[in-house]
């Protein structure tokens, strides 16, 4: 079932809770608690990134994808290896299995990066090998390491604000989350989805239906045939569409975690371009930053979120063993992960 309702993913202006007075940032963050409440997903403008920003991220990660695979491949990371780094060429990751769903693998590209400065401290020695393991940087084009650099900063700068809305969204003091995402784990990730000559196999996606892992995810994406779609309270599909220099923002399971499921980590994927296009006219890149809190952070359910009639429904857990565990799903397909501390109802 498909469902075209653009108005089901809000658009909210943050500019005034970037600039303006309690009585403004409070009205912002009742439209993100709102929004955040009925269907996970909203879309911003008023952001404060430049648009030449946004454009020079595109030009760069485009640079990259248009490479021979066999140089792209050059900096894909060693199979085994825990850290999401470098590049994974089509095939490599199927994001249903990371609900445990089997299906064919996801049809796209991607390169990711962690942390641009994960430091060399104690929290930075005992989270590398998992969390802040080196990036893998391509030599081509020559500026993309300084485009993303610069970019991954912005990203991290956003997410922070939109956490002090979060705060205010849930009656909380507005730096509640601050010591908690001050060394966050975060990653960027660029997706290419090719296109499609071939027709796919049965139940093979884009990007197969799934939660995001983490606290909130910000999504720079293009307005392209065979693009995201997230499920609705009624079980259709509804299309997302932003305008180009607007983010879409969505949260994860974490922060469902957090507030008791006041808050909805929302079931999406990326659809398949219809058939009857021309395939090359499919092509389609996103820009993805995923926000982690630190990997040591407590995740239970907030104060303001449970009470006597509704007590807590997930067993505290942390930040990384949770990350750690949906990345293992998704990335063996399937097969038992070493990593068994996934967060369940109880």
């Amino acid at each position: 079932m498909s469902d075209s309702r653009l108005h089901d993913v809000p658009l909210i202006d943050v500019a005034p809770f970037r600039t303006g007075d309690a009585a403004s940032r409070r009205h912002v963050a009742a439209g993100i608690d709102r929004a955040c409440r009925e269907i996970g997903f909203f879309s911003i403008t008023g952001h404060g990134i430049a648009a030449a920003e946004l454009d020079a991220m595109r030009t760069v990660t485009r640079g990259f994808f248009g490479q021979p695979l066999a140089d792209k491949l050059q900096i894909a990371p060693p199979r085994g290896q825990k850290g999401i780094r470098g590049f994974r060429a089509v095939g490599d990751e199927s994001l249903s299995y990371s609900l445990g769903e089997a299906a064919p693998p996801d049809l796209k590209e991607t390169f990711r990066i962690g942390h641009v400065e994960p430091g060399e401290d104690a929290y930075a020695e005992r989270a590398r090998g998992s969390y802040y393991a080196p990036n893998l940087w391509p030599q081509q084009p020559a500026d993309f390491r300084t485009v993303w650099t610069r970019y991954y900063r912005q990203m991290e700068q956003l997410a922070a604000l939109l956490m002090q809305s979060f705060a205010v969204a849930l009656d909380l003091p507005e730096s509640f989350f601050a010591g908690k995402i001050d060394r966050h784990i975060s990653h960027l990730q660029a997706n290419l989805y090719p296109a499609q000559p071939d027709v796919p196999l049965p139940g093979q996606l884009r990007a197969g239906a799934h939660t995001d892992y983490g606290s909130l995810t910000i999504l720079l994406q293009e307005n392209v045939a065979g693009g995201l779609q997230v499920r609705t309270a009624g079980g259709g599909w509804v299309n997302v569409h932003t305008a180009p220099n607007d983010f879409v923002i969505n949260i994860g399971d974490l922060m469902a975690m957090w507030t008791n499921d006041r808050w909805v980590s929302t079931l999406h994927r990326v659809a398949n371009p219809p058939r009857d296009l021309d395939a090359e006219q499919t092509r389609r890149m996103s820009l993805v930053f995923f926000h982690q809190p630190n990997y040591d952070a407590g995740i239970a359910c907030l104060p303001t979120c449970q009470s006597a009639d509704k007590p807590a429904k997930y067993r505290p857990t942390t930040s990384g063993d949770h990350l750690l565990a949906k990345i293992g799903k998704a990335n063996t397909m399937g097969r038992e992960s070493e990593m068994t501390k996934v967060p369940v109802h109880v």
